[in-house]
């Protein structure tokens, strides 16, 4: 993938697409490289004693899955600055099929004094918004 580069940047340009397909063994995997044990991420029967519809992703481990086309677009031509989203809508991870997350990564906006955009991203599982106001701020060289 080659650097994007400052000038070219425009306002409504999508720069990065994915969708992923997280599966319970990932969110094993997050628990521990996190930290994060809480029952909720791995065992149905806890989740839904709390209310919920069955185990749940991880809520950073959406945000990273936000960002990471972030990163991947933006490569040695910058850095994040920031980044900030509110959850909005949790991820229910089927014990079969997983949970299928889709990320559109869009410049928002260009401070061209500043060198910097912010980037909005839109999270989607089944259709609707995880995150809101999900937004990643890159800084170019």
């Amino acid at each position: 993938m080659t650097a994007p580069d400052f000038a070219s940047l425009t306002v409504g340009d999508v720069v990065a697409e994915r969708t992923v397909l997280l599966q319970r063994d990932e969110l094993v995997r997050y628990a521990g490289a996190s930290g994060d044990f809480n029952p909720i991420h791995y065992r149905d029967d806890v989740a839904q004693s709390v209310g919920l519809p069955g185990v749940l992703a991880h809520g950073m481990l959406t945000m990273g899955i936000a960002n990471t086309p972030v990163a991947e677009w933006l490569g040695t031509a910058g850095w994040i600055q920031d980044t900030q989203a509110r959850f909005t809508r949790p991820v229910p991870v089927d014990a079969r099929s997983g949970a299928e997350v889709g990320v559109t990564a869009t410049i928002g906006a260009i401070d061209a004094d500043a060198r910097s955009a912010r980037i909005d991203v839109t999270v989607l599982f089944d259709g609707q918004r995880v995150l809101g106001k999900a937004q990643v701020r890159v800084a170019f060289a």
